[in-house]
């Protein structure tokens, strides 16, 4: 078996005489999907931001290839690749499309503003972004500002955004929330072009049964800050203490 790309060690945090997540070890491979699952109030994004580096561990270590990430902040973690999409947009809202996936692409080679850049280089960068937004089907967008777009197109620039940090970890905390039943597939069908990338480690954070089942390679349940099951899709969401105490009737009703 690979070595993690992505490891936690009892990871733990507590709000004050609340353990939001408690000891969770688990680690992640290249060429896999997790869906990270539970019920309302589980751990599941509180888990996310330990991992990404929102908030600080009380316990416990985040390993990245191998490397003990614990203490690095949120940038550093970005620059040692790792990418986070959120529940809700995180863009510039007043610059353009195409500007957005360029600062990006920009940060990513490090090449701050310069008036020397030769315009050679600028364009290489543009190129690149243009590259991406063809990848998400926002192209025809591409002059238009963030706040006149819809939410589903916002969401699509944030997957976007999250491609052109070319990332070893991709995580997704509920990618499609908020988007119609027409907006969404275009989301799933990107995730699912990512995870065919065997160098690519994803974690998705899901409510969706129905998402997770075309999606997922392997699900861990959460539940009141806990880890209670780790497996196969099917082993995990036939297992009836799944179903009856974590999941309710979502697992059999989809």
């Amino acid at each position: 078996m690979s070595e993690p790309s992505l490891e936690t060690r009892d990871l733990t945090v507590r709000f004050g005489g609340h353990v939001a997540v408690d000891q969770v070890s688990c680690a992640f491979r290249a060429g896999e999907l997790t869906a990270i699952v539970g019920p309302n109030g589980a751990g599941k994004t509180t888990y996310f931001n330990l991992i990404s580096g929102q908030i600080a561990a009380s316990a416990g270590r985040v390993l990245l290839g191998g490397a003990d990430i614990t203490t690095m902040t949120v940038s550093a973690r970005t620059a040692n690749g790792l990418g986070r999409a959120f529940q809700l947009t995180n863009l510039f809202p007043k610059l353009t499309v195409l500007e957005n996936v360029r600062l990006v692409v920009q940060a990513r080679r490090n090449r701050g503003f310069n008036i020397w850049t030769t315009a050679f280089s600028h364009h290489e960068l543009i190129d690149e972004a243009q590259a991406v937004l063809q990848r998400v089907r926002l192209s025809h967008l591409a002059q238009q500002t963030v706040a006149a777009l819809p939410h589903g197109d916002q969401r699509k620039l944030e997957v976007a955004t999250l491609i052109a940090m070319k990332p070893k970890v991709f995580m997704f905390d509920e990618p499609t929330a908020g988007m119609s039943v027409d907006e969404a597939p275009v989301i799933l069908d990107l995730i699912a072009e990512i995870k065919r990338d065997t160098t690519a480690t994803v974690l998705l954070v899901e409510h969706k049964m129905d998402v997770i089942r075309s999606l997922a390679d392997r699900i861990i349940v959460l539940h009141n800050g806990e880890l209670v099951a780790d497996g196969a899709p099917e082993t995990v969401m036939s297992s009836a203490v799944v179903q009856e105490a974590y999941m309710g009737k979502e697992l059999t009703d989809v």
